[in-house]
């Protein structure tokens, strides 16, 4: 196995199987934070938990505004860690098993809360209940990003190994729209989320173990003394150009997906006034996301990582306008072939920008001589968790202002307001977010480059 090959002839071509097994730590990921948007937020806590909308925004935005600095922290000790067994490893087996007992506890109704007397008691639970799930998350991830661009050296390998990752964390999205059928068939209510939790928690917990195993550690990138403090470092990652020019488009990007996810159980079940076709609909969307992987991952070899995120931006945003032509009447076949082309420039937006992140870790390594894989990725998952909580904050908050409450029925402002924010919303952010990648400094010669540089430096070509 690759965890064995912890020397200086660890390969740089990982094999297919070990790519798709180290995808499982983003598949348990992605599982709670798509159920955290696609159900948690705008179904779970409006309409099982009887939470107000703009309460039910704000536990996401508090939750994650409290997990926020334990990312780049997380990070930081992440590159610090000096154990004999590794530096990042040993975190995925550390965090597994509390991962998977808090988001359990994210779906129950504790009986003594129950009554509009107790929604403040209850927007507290939820909020320390979203925290404990996105701190534990934070253990986890972090390592587990911040060891891709240390097992992938090559501009190509990392695209191809973050496509893996990309895979995963979409088959995390099919299991995250599993959870509320689940809950359906053991009773439905406050017992069947509950039940439905403590379920996909436990089956949360085995993925990190496969992904502990086939991992590996360079010995020369975890020789490198980690010389800063965090607010020093902090602010040195801060001052990095590329990596300013990468969040802005990756966080116009997350916004779009985020916002769209929160609000497409809405749209179907109060713009279309079809509950049922919310599951079709999304299966097409992430199928499509999930064969068009390796037509992205084709079209990226010999070609600039920014100039496919730019052409993957403009066809979802395409799409995403297209939805605006969407009538009550239309057949869901209908609504799930636009779905599907929506889906397609998706799977490139979510992909690149972490394929784009071993670039400026490099970048940053040549100039300051300090491997920084953790604080980047840190600060990356921080933007990640706290970039779709404003985005679903915001929409709740419009929602609940427009009049959204909980019932089968709402009025034609809250329709309106829905079908506006879930189309055109993303698709501004998705221009936005395009006119970011424009003319991004990191190119394949330039990686090159450094590349060449810092295998010099270190005296040998694996790190």
């Amino acid at each position: 196995m690759l965890a064995a090959h912890v020397t200086a002839s660890a390969p740089q071509a990982l094999r297919p199987r070990d790519r798709a097994l180290y995808g499982l730590g983003d598949l348990t990921v992605n599982t709670v934070l798509s159920a955290m948007v696609l159900v948690y937020t705008t179904h779970f806590l409006t309409q099982v938990a009887d939470l107000r909308p703009a309460l039910a925004g704000l536990v996401p935005l508090v939750g994650r505004v409290v997990d926020a600095f334990f990312d780049p922290l997380m990070g930081r000790i992440s590159d610090a860690t000096r154990w004999q067994a590794g530096r990042r490893r040993p975190y995925l087996l550390i965090g597994a098993l509390p991962f998977g007992a808090s988001f359990a506890l994210m779906w129950l109704v504790p009986a003594c809360l129950v009554g509009p007397e107790h929604q403040t008691a209850r927007f507290m639970y939820y909020v320390v209940a979203y925290g404990s799930a996105a701190i534990w998350m934070t253990v986890l991830s972090v390592p587990y990003l911040a060891l891709l661009p240390e097992m992938a050296l090559d501009y190509d390998e990392r695209t191809t190994l973050s496509s893996w990752r990309n895979l995963g964390s979409t088959l995390g999205i099919f299991a995250a729209l599993g959870v509320k059928p689940l809950a359906e068939r053991l009773g439905g209510g406050p017992p069947g989320f509950a039940a439905a939790g403590a379920i996909v928690g436990a089956l949360l917990v085995p993925p990190w173990l496969v992904v502990h195993r086939v991992t590996f550690e360079r010995p020369g990138f975890r020789a490198q003394a980690a010389a800063l403090s965090l607010r020093e470092a902090s602010r040195a990652v801060a001052r990095n150009r590329p990596f300013r020019r990468l969040v802005a488009l990756f966080l116009a990007g997350r916004f779009a997906m985020d916002v769209t996810g929160a609000l497409m159980i809405l749209f179907v079940s109060y713009w279309l006034g079809r509950p049922e076709a919310f599951e079709p609909v999304m299966l097409s969307f992430l199928a499509t996301v999930v064969l068009s992987l390796p037509l992205w991952l084709g079209l990226a070899r010999g070609r600039e990582k920014s100039r496919i995120f730019i052409v993957a931006t403009l066809w979802w945003a395409a799409a995403g306008l297209l939805f605006l032509l969407v009538r009550p009447d239309w057949p869901t076949a209908w609504v799930a072939a636009l779905a599907c082309l929506a889906g397609l420039g998706f799977s490139a937006v979510d992909l690149m920008p972490w394929a784009m992140l071993g670039e400026v870790i490099d970048a940053d390594e040549l100039e300051s001589g300090e491997r920084r894989d953790g604080l980047y990725n840190g600060f990356f998952t921080f933007l990640r968790k706290i970039a779709g909580a404003i985005g679903v904050f915001l929409v709740m908050a419009i929602l609940d202002r427009a009049g959204f409450a909980k019932g089968e029925s709402q009025s034609e402002t809250v329709r309106q307001a829905i079908r506006w924010l879930t189309t055109a919303a993303p698709s501004l952010c998705l221009l936005v977010a395009a006119a970011w990648a424009r003319g991004y400094p990191l190119t394949r010669a330039e990686h090159a480059r450094i590349r060449t540089a810092l295998e010099a430096r270190r005296g040998r070509g694996e790190g």
